[in-house]
């Protein structure tokens, strides 16, 4: 388990001023205008009788001897960008699966800055090419990729080489959530994956703290711990920090880790959408995989983390209707459903990334049903507390291709909906605007520190290959906080 980034470290990246002979799948870019690369050894009619035209999407293989000649659209070669390119790639490596070495021109396109189409080419080939293996005994379960060459003029070759480099680096961050997100729940529990966390902090360049049930008590984390009860698994708390010399500021994250979330007593029923909450944990999946890769890509700010973790089950002691928890920063909570349980741990992280005084602070979690009814599968919901943070957010979505959709946060309105009887507060906020209220939850714990909440329940997995993802665990996220911290500056004062 858990060998999906060392998978992609193993796969060998180069650039090259020409395709190396030792290639044996090749993709060219091909535009709906302008020259064929005369080694496709086809012309424009006989690609068009081929039903294949150039746009953005487009594969047509050619059988060359042993190997494969590809010609991947890229559409109007003046227009496409880097996300284009990303996707073009991932076409690419779908259409040679079956070859171990690969070879592009894609990072070519003139159109496209040369550091940023290296890194998309490699973040496309790399994370088109995962495959999830698990507990399958079969030999071919896997990705056949062993190595890849990415071809470029000589005025460019240095730069999409240093794009390439770091796209590595981006991947193997991104599979390594994938592989987090897909293990079985009796495979990864709150001890795995703050074990996980240890084994990379070194390498990574992080401090890793890691809290068990008796330090989150005393530390008064009722939310964690009242999530927690049900469970025979005890609950884990990691904090990473990541501090390099003169940073341009401080950000925080915090990621929701229900390593598997049946819904306590409030109990989820027995279909699709509760067999992959085993993936309840992408949130802290994202955050610890984002962070192991800050180090390598040399991000110069620091970044402090929060990984709540605990799985979330019914039993004689677990967390019942009507039981009031009194959370890090002292607010009370009377529990209304024991199904809204991630906003419960996340309240105890959002207080303690408080206490740092850090400038922003981001937290990533499945946290809603409403979102994916609102925003479909394919988009994140976004809100927050400060415009000019969610703004950055946003960015960082659309410059990375994961992304999101502001709602508004309205607490003026709503908030009254979390009035509790006999606490601060209630868990739920009843049948309508549950992303809404949710984040208005949450807000309440994060002071006056300018804050972003990602709710990526819609986006957390895929049915059928598409695109950069394989079917199961996208790792959405992780390469959106990793452009976040990479770039982050501090947001103004609302």
């Amino acid at each position: 388990m858990f060998d999906a980034s060392t998978i992609i470290k193993s796969v060998t990246v180069s650039t090259a001023r020409s395709i190396v002979s030792s290639a044996n799948a090749v993709g060219y870019a091909v535009a709906t205008k302008g020259s064929v690369p005369r080694q496709l050894g086809m012309s424009r009619a006989a690609l068009s009788a081929n039903g294949f035209e150039g746009k953005l999407g487009q594969i047509l293989t050619v059988p060359k001897g042993d190997g494969l000649l590809v010609a991947v659209g890229i559409g109007d070669a003046g227009e496409i960008d880097a996300n284009g390119l990303r996707s073009a790639a991932a076409g690419f490596v779908r259409a040679a699966s079956k070859f171990e070495h690969l070879a592009t021109n894609l990072a070519d396109v003139a159109s496209v800055d040369a550091d940023e189409a290296g890194r998309a080419v490699v973040e496309g080939v790399l994370l088109g090419s995962y495959r999830f293996v698990g507990l399958k005994n079969a030999d071919d379960a896997g990705s056949k990729l062993t190595a890849l060459t990415v071809v470029a003029g000589p005025k460019r070759v240095k730069a999409v080489k240093r794009g390439a480099e770091a796209g590595r680096v981006i991947a193997g961050a991104a599979a390594l959530a994938r592989e987090l997100a897909n293990t079985p729940p009796t495979h990864l529990n709150a001890k795995d994956i703050a074990a996980k966390a240890v084994e990379l902090g070194p390498d990574a360049g992080l401090t890793v703290e890691v809290f068990n049930r008796d330090d989150l008590a005393a530390m008064g984390c009722g939310g964690i711990i009242g999530v927690n009860r049900g469970s025979t698994e005890p609950p884990r708390m990691v904090k990473l920090t990541y501090s390099p010399r003169n940073p341009t500021g401080h950000l925080a994250m915090v990621g929701k880790g229900i390593m598997y979330d049946s819904g306590g007593i409030s109990l989820k029923p027995s279909d699709a959408f509760h067999q992959v909450m085993k993936m309840d944990m992408s949130g802290a999946a994202a955050v610890l995989s984002a962070m192991s890769s800050l180090k390598a890509l040399g991000c110069r700010s620091k970044v402090t983390a929060w990984l709540m973790c605990t799985d979330n089950m019914p039993s004689g002691s677990a967390l019942k209707l009507g039981d009031v928890l009194t959370m890090r920063n002292g607010k009370t909570v009377e529990i209304h459903n024991t199904d809204a349980e991630g906003r419960l741990v996340l309240a105890d992280g959002l207080s303690l990334a408080v206490e740092e005084e850090p400038d922003a602070i981001v937290d990533i979690a499945t946290l809603t049903g409403a979102v994916l009814g609102a925003l479909g599968p394919d988009i994140a919901g976004l809100l927050g507390t400060n415009q000019d943070w969610v703004d950055a957010v946003k960015v960082s979505g659309e410059k990375i291709d994961e992304p999101t959709w502001q709602l508004p946060l309205e607490p003026k309105r709503y908030r009254k909906l979390l009035d509790s009887v006999v606490a601060d507060m209630r868990n739920i906020g009843g049948p309508y605007a549950g992303t809404i209220t949710a984040t208005i939850f949450l807000s309440e714990f994060t002071a006056d520190v300018p804050y972003a909440h990602l709710d990526i329940a819609g986006p957390m997995k895929v049915d059928s290959d598409q695109g950069i993802y394989s079917k199961g665990a996208t790792g959405f996220g992780t390469r959106l906080l990793i452009d976040l911290a990479c770039n982050f500056t501090p947001p103004p004062a609302s």
